[in-house]
């Protein structure tokens, strides 16, 4: 038998016992999974527990007292059984066929809003904040579980445009609109202005994407200015937070002393860090091991390991729009797209927030930071963005972009 024959039978041998003939969920799943992302997604959960147990040490220091002292890997250990937790959470949510996320994340999106309703009444308060629901290790921010179904069901009414007889694109931005204007609402009782300005800015990413006409741009735009304007003007959290930012020697110390000493803690490593536990201006941050986390990667890694963090964010976000060119489903790239937009906004509030480009809103980064409720919703997020951006080989696809029509 010729070295050709004998590779031909090979192969077949292997397509009959599975490989991309394999259709079962499992092997579906293998061969039209974007490995690119997954792994990307892998590898920043990998560099945020690193990140957890350098700032580990400093936060249990800040919150044990006479009575009770946390262990210098307190959060460490805490944060390992949060992503052993959220892995099979993402990869059952990424194993999802399309209509099966779409329908869980609707549902979602209304069980989540209902609970988001509640907070005020019953939610717990913690720093000045009532965010959360539950008691003990079972509370949750309902605010992270809803982004990404909020971004789905967005995705799912605009994409309703060009099916619906009657639905033009005013209305459903008025619809969407009157949907983001809801949870803004909600989310600044809490108050949560960060949150407010990810909801928002998604909602507004994907009324463009979709299409809409110029003039309902314009309007919202303006809209956008007023909202703005109406926030610093009537809204006290928006105003102490601009204020400390814009007019640090005119405020209180206290206003701009986190965003003052996370700038200081990222350059004190310079380009190279202090090394793993050498890091010694952590120990003056609030919240190192969440929303001060990439402050401690620069102090004890380097800006050169700040850097890399960067780039890993913004090729996740790259890598989406670049698979999503040649995707014909409007809703399949409403849906990835808003999920993408939402994921690298997060990451760039944070990181703006630490180099003092940005005033404190109190925002994690995503994978990043310690967290039990934000991880498993973040989980749940790129699980959904993993279903959205998956191939079935079998399926032939145009490699030109569908251009779909206007209002």
């Amino acid at each position: 038998m010729s070295s050709r024959s004998a590779k031909e039978g090979f192969l077949t041998r292997v397509a009959r016992r599975g490989g991309r003939s394999d259709r079962s969920p499992l092997g579906a799943w293998f061969w039209d999974i974007d490995w690119v992302l997954l792994i990307l997604t892998l590898f920043l959960m990998a560099i945020g527990l690193v990140a957890v147990a350098a700032a580990s040490p400093a936060s249990a220091q800040r919150y044990s007292d006479a009575t009770h002292h946390m262990p210098a890997l307190y959060y460490f250990w805490r944060q390992v059984m949060w992503v052993a937790v959220s892995l099979p959470v993402l990869f059952i949510v990424s194993m999802l066929p399309t209509e099966s996320a779409r329908r869980m994340a609707l549902i979602g999106c209304a069980g989540f809003l209902i609970m988001l309703m509640l907070v005020p009444m019953i939610g717990v308060q913690v720093n000045g904040a009532r965010r959360w629901l539950g008691v003990g290790v079972a509370q949750f921010q309902p605010s992270e579980f809803l982004k990404p179904c909020f971004i789905v069901a967005v995705a799912w009414l605009l994409s309703l445009k060009n099916k619906e007889q009657g639905l033009s694109g005013g209305v459903l931005a008025a619809l969407t609109g009157g949907l983001t204007a809801l949870v803004a609402a909600l989310l600044m009782l809490q108050p949560d202005f960060g949150q407010t300005v990810v909801f928002c800015s998604v909602w507004l990413a994907l009324l463009l994407i979709s299409g809409i006409s110029a003039r309902t741009i314009g309007a919202l735009f303006g809209a956008a200015f007023v909202g703005v304007i109406s926030a610093y003007l009537f809204y006290s959290t928006a105003r102490t937070r601009i204020d400390a930012f814009l007019f640090p020697d005119s405020t209180d110390a206290a206003d701009h002393f986190q965003v003052n000493a996370a700038r200081a803690t990222l350059t004190a490593g310079g380009w190279f860090g202090t090394g793993p536990g050498g890091g010694q201006m952590k120990f003056r941050l609030p919240e190192a091991h969440t929303d001060y986390v990439f402050s401690v990667i620069g102090e004890e890694f380097g800006l050169i390991s700040c850097a890399i963090v960067a780039v890993i964010f913004l090729a996740i976000v790259v890598r989406v729009f670049v698979k999503l060119l040649d995707e014909q489903e409007e809703f399949r790239v409403l849906a990835a797209s808003g999920l993408a937009i939402q994921f690298g906004l997060q990451a760039l509030i944070s990181m703006a927030v630490n180099t003092g480009l940005a005033p404190s809103k109190g925002m994690t980064m995503p994978f990043i930071s310690y967290g039990g409720s934000s991880m498993i919703a973040l989980s749940i997020g790129m699980g959904l963005l993993l279903a959205f951006t998956r191939r079935n080989p079998f399926v032939s696809r145009s490699p030109y972009v569908v251009k779909w029509s206007g209002e």
